[in-house]
């Protein structure tokens, strides 16, 4: 499922600060300097109440002047070779504006109306919520420049102010070397496959690869944050390797948003986690690959080889040790689900798991829980008979063990209440589905199989083994045979 939120190569709020510091300063001056670095860390371009200051023609000329120098920084940092000069630009808000809006309605509007209604589904977005017009205020606010790969040319924002222009260019003229390197459009196309609009009944390679495109959205923001901290660390004797506090503080923003950055601050977690993971996830793999493996391996070597999965991402070790997960078995979708008109399927990686936990159990039980999770994924349909009823869902998740899987579906019935006006549960089916309190967290475990009735039909929440099946307004017949399917009742 991951809508993560895909922004064209668009970087993520401008972080400026002076380069005329001397090198000679004490560490403690370059701890200084660090922590005010982050506390600039910014994800708005400026204060809403303050007038707008316009970039002058004379300031235009002398930042144009200053990307090749920038580029050849990049390049001397990640590796990759400069093969051509890069274009560049200074952009208006409307200018902006109109390329986000068009991005999405050339590639993202029909995928992202399905998700929206899954997401609501889940209970990951208000029910009233308008996704498409939120979305688009949170990246203008957000933005303070990008890259076009169809162009080839870096767009700067006419303003931002000239001294938080050095980094963004840092950024962005890393997005110029990996398209020089492997071409940005083709590549991250490899992961846009989307198994909603496909007519064939999806594989379990299809659902493990099916996060493909968010994963590589990680690498390329990633690798660009990367640079760019690295690009403001080089002037007081820093690097990001001996700068884990400056990494953690940024990711720290990232996560909060600043005073200035109310359409951030106010939006759902979902959608706040989904605009940060490229970047503060991806900042965090990479550092981990540019520890174990330098230079090469974290930028040519990861664009070479991309992961697949945001659980690579989330936890690089997963990655540089090539974990396999064995794959997800597949249900008989066609002859399951023959009383239905597919909606949208999907998989349910770690990063949707964590945000779902997070929202209903929090941020600590969610981080400890998420790295337990080993596949999973959800088929949205409605019934034949009426177009009109409620959407009905199949939702499937493995984890590392029956405990964890018991863990998981308490908090997955938390939901109900939140997501269902009244649900009331209709007894417990099996001798075993007594929730038991956890032997050293403070949460029950839901064992077993529990039913409830909602206004939108019933809902079975079940745990056998490492695995939870969630059915939620299928007929008792489909959920029968998916039991049958998928836990070998």
């Amino acid at each position: 499922m991951v809508l993560l939120i895909c922004s064209g190569m668009v970087a993520p709020a401008a972080r400026g600060q002076s380069q005329n510091q001397d090198q000679s300063q004490s560490q403690e001056q370059s701890q200084d300097q660090s922590q005010r670095q982050a506390d600039k860390s910014a994800r708005s371009t400026q204060a809403q109440e303050k007038p707008e200051v316009k970039i002058t023609p004379r300031e235009a000329e002398k930042l144009f002047h200053s990307v090749d120098e920038i580029l050849a920084f990049d390049s001397n940092q990640t590796g990759l070779p400069i093969k051509k000069q890069v274009k560049r630009r200074l952009t208006s808000r409307d200018e902006v504006e109109t390329y986000l809006t068009k991005h999405l309605k050339d590639e993202d509007v029909k995928r992202l109306q399905r998700s929206e209604l899954v997401l609501k589904k889940f209970g990951l977005l208000p029910r009233d919520f308008d996704l498409e017009k939120l979305l688009v205020s949170l990246l203008r606010e957000q933005v303070a420049g990008y890259y076009d790969p169809k162009t080839k040319t870096v767009n700067l924002l006419d303003w931002v102010p000239m001294e938080e222009q050095e980094p963004v260019m840092a950024h962005e003229l890393t997005h110029a070397l990996q398209d020089q390197t492997v071409g940005l459009d083709k590549w991250m196309k490899r992961g846009e496959k989307d198994l909603g609009e496909i007519k064939k009944d999806p594989t379990p390679a299809d659902i493990e690869n099916d996060e493909i495109d968010d994963t590589r959205e990680a690498v390329v923001e990633g690798q660009a944050e990367t640079v760019m901290l690295q690009y403001e660390l080089v002037p007081v004797g820093r690097s990001i390797l001996d700068s884990p506090d400056l990494v953690d503080a940024m990711e720290s923003q990232m996560a909060n948003g600043t005073d200035d950055s109310k359409v951030f601050k106010d939006a759902p977690i979902f959608l706040r986690e989904s605009l940060t993971f490229p970047y503060s996830y991806g900042l965090k793999f990479e550092v981990k690959v540019l520890e174990q493996g330098g230079k090469e391996k974290a930028f040519a070597g990861v664009l070479a080889n991309p992961p697949h999965t945001t659980r690579q991402i989330m936890q690089p070790e997963t990655y540089l040790a090539g974990e396999q997960i064995p794959q997800m078995p597949m249900v008989d979708f066609k002859h399951d689900f023959k009383d239905y008109l597919k909606f949208d399927i999907g998989a349910m990686g770690e990063f949707d798991v964590a945000v779902l936990v997070e929202q209903y159990a929090g941020k600590k039980l969610s981080e400890r829980l998420y790295p337990e999770w080993r596949g999973g994924y959800y088929y949205a349909a409605r019934p034949k008979a009426s177009a009109t009823a409620p959407l009905a869902l199949m939702y499937v998740s493995r984890w590392s063990d029956a405990e964890k899987a018991a863990e998981f579906a308490e908090i997955y019935a938390r939901s109900l209440p939140m997501r269902y006006k009244k649900p009331e549960e209709a007894g417990k089916i099996s001798s075993e589905s007594a929730a038991v309190p956890h032997p050293k967290y403070k949460i029950e475990l839901l064992q077993g199989r529990h039913a409830w009735t909602t206004e939108e039909g019933a809902v079975v929440i079940e745990q056998q083994g490492d695995t939870v099946l969630v059915t939620e307004n299928l007929d008792a017949s489909t959920t029968e045979t998916l039991e049958k399917e998928l836990l070998k009742k």
